[in-house]
């Protein structure tokens, strides 16, 4: 949680939208919320009136596909879009509460998928349960970072066995692709989409300088900071360092921009967020690399020097990713040295 907190302001105060409720936060743009089955509880997505291919809405994000989630979006058809289609659905990245549903609604309106490439992609293929992208791929890979075999190890083996496709049973079969620094019209503004790294391959914020309006996905949250991980597909990323630079593409945006991220409030204070998100990942980094000094660390180690609580499975995978991609910035650096034990365990020393 964010001990800064209290340095943003949050103009709507602690006004939520309910079950299968908007809010408008801005002139044609409407807030929803939707519930997720983990500790971080909800999603929020937005939407716009548009005129895109005839009267109707713009989505951005759409949840996870579950039957709570089905459920809701069937009385938002009925009693909260004034009788009018989705006929456009933007997904920020590819993560499950993001993407979860977009097929379903998709074959619901004939609405296109408004996507990057490499979201897209990376979608495909982890709905698909790919090798690489699979349980053993994934157990393996906390194996290597640490997690010796037992309980703990075949947990994560049987979370990771349909966990992504359970949540994201397929994606749409095409999309429309976005590109970094695109101009897309949606509900009478101009929308410039910001791609960032490090939370995922090619996630597409979008700012409308004109009315000071950033729909920031999980790029920037008020309270939480975004996960950055070191996943098994991509097992050399460089996450810690993708992500604060991509910070830096944020502060074009005006000073009194309306932040609407994809989880907690909305609220005004980008620029202080921004810098209490590098001032975060600083003293993190300097944390890990006092340990890897004192004595060569896996990254299962790391874990509860950086975080200091107990975690369950599904905490436990993006807990030891953001770990190992704090030791990877260091590697990068050429502050720390990876080794390789004979027991094929990765360790991180100082």
């Amino acid at each position: 949680m964010n001990p800064l907190e209290h340095f943003l302001q949050y103009p709507l105060g602690d006004q939520l939208p309910g079950p299968a409720a908007r809010i408008e936060v801005a002139p044609g743009i409407h807030w929803i919320r939707m519930p997720l089955p983990f500790a971080l509880d909800h999603i929020n997505l937005w939407l716009m009136r548009d005129q895109h291919d005839g009267e109707g809405w713009t989505l951005i994000d759409c949840g996870i596909s579950s039957d709570d989630t089905r459920t809701l979006w069937q009385t938002l058809f009925e009693t909260g879009l004034d009788g009018l289609p989705i006929r456009r659905l933007l997904c920020t990245h590819t993560h499950p509460d993001h993407v979860g549903s977009a097929h379903w609604l998709q074959q619901h309106f004939g609405a296109p998928l408004w996507m990057t490439m490499g979201e897209y992609g990376l979608g495909r293929i982890l709905s698909s349960g790919l090798p690489g992208a699979d349980s053993e791929s994934a157990a393996n890979h906390f194996q290597r970072h640490g997690i010796a075999p037992g309980p703990q190890l075949d947990a994560i083996r049987v979370r990771g066995a349909d966990h992504f496709a359970r949540l994201v049973p397929s994606m749409p079969t095409s999309f429309r692709r976005i590109r970094d620094g695109e101009r897309i019209a949606i509900g009478g503004r101009q929308w410039r989409v910001i791609v960032g790294q490090g939370h995922s391959p090619e996630h597409a914020a979008l700012y409308c300088e004109a009315d000071g309006l950033l729909l920031s996905g999980d790029m920037v949250l008020p309270r939480i900071s975004t996960n950055v991980s070191v996943w098994e597909i991509e097992p050399e990323s460089n996450p810690v360092d993708w992500y604060l630079e991509a910070l830096d593409r944020f502060e074009c945006c005006r000073e009194d921009t309306l932040v609407l991220p994809s989880h907690g409030r909305p609220f005004r204070g980008l620029h202080t967020r921004l810098q209490q998100l590098r001032e975060h990942h600083a003293e993190r980094l300097e944390v890990v690399l006092a340990a890897c000094r004192q004595a060569p660390q896996t990254a299962a180690q790391i874990v509860p020097v950086m975080f200091e609580r107990q975690f369950d499975t599904h905490q436990l995978t993006f807990a030891l990713g953001e770990a190992l991609a704090h030791l990877h910035s260091l590697w990068y650096s050429g502050q720390v040295r990876r080794l390789t034990g004979e027991d094929g365990v990765i360790r991180f020393a100082g």
